[in-house]
């Protein structure tokens, strides 16, 4: 697999009545976008952030929320102190697609932004 560009990619909308990515294509992708993990067997990809207090947490899952809301792909987002927790699946084929890439990806890179610590 070429390496594909995410962050320049715009997520498509997903009508449901296709398949979900195969595991082994799930991982191809998984290699593109770093510190996030395959869960439940390759229908969720998660990751970890850290955070010195509370706020900085929650003023990053909102930027996070909005460029969700830009691109219409959404995840599941879970804040406490000092972390935050960001999981894409799409839900309409209960499993992944290119969408939940390319929002890895551009998460990332608004982490890099917002100078994130890794976990």
């Amino acid at each position: 697999m070429t390496k594909p560009n995410l962050l320049t990619k715009k997520c498509t909308p997903c009508q449901g009545g296709i398949d979900p990515l195969s595991c082994e294509i799930a991982e191809l992708f998984l290699s593109h976008v770093s510190g996030w993990e395959l869960l439940d067997r390759a229908t969720k990809i998660k990751r970890n952030f850290k955070f010195k207090n509370f706020m900085g947490a929650l003023s990053f899952t909102q930027k996070v929320g909005e460029l969700c809301e830009s691109e219409g792909h959404h995840p599941d987002i879970t804040v406490g102190w000092g972390y935050a927790k960001i999981v894409f699946q799409t839900h309409k084929i209960n499993g992944l697609h290119e969408n939940d890439f390319i929002m890895a990806a551009k998460v990332n890179a608004l982490a890099e932004q917002c100078s994130v610590n890794n976990a």
